[in-house]
C-alpha cells in the first residue's frame, strides 16, 4: 500500500471490504431481475463478495503489517 501511515491502510482496506460485498450483493440482485431467479444470483454475488473481501483483505492486511515487523526487535 505504499508509504501511507498503518491507520490509513486500515481505512483502505474497510472501505474494499465494504465495497466488495455492496457490489457483489448488487450485481446478484440485479442478475435476479434479469433472469427472476430471487435469492439465487444475490445470495451467489453476496458469497463471491465475501470471498473477495476476505482474500484482497488478508492480502492489504499483510502489507500493513509487513513494515512493522521490521521495524521490532530482532529475535535469534
Amino acid at each position: 500500500m505504499g508509504n501511507l501511515p498503518p491507520a490509513l491502510g486500515l481505512i483502505g482496506i474497510g472501505w474494499y471490504v465494504a465495497t466488495c460485498i455492496v457490489l457483489g450483493t448488487l450485481a446478484g440482485l440485479w442478475l435476479d431481475g434479469e433472469a427472476d431467479m430471487k435469492p439465487l444470483f444475490t445470495l451467489a454475488g453476496l458469497g463471491l463478495g465475501l470471498l473477495t473481501a476476505g482474500y484482497g483483505g488478508y492480502r492489504m492486511l499483510m502489507d500493513v503489517l509487513r513494515p512493522s515487523r521490521r521495524s521490532g526487535p530482532r529475535r535469534r
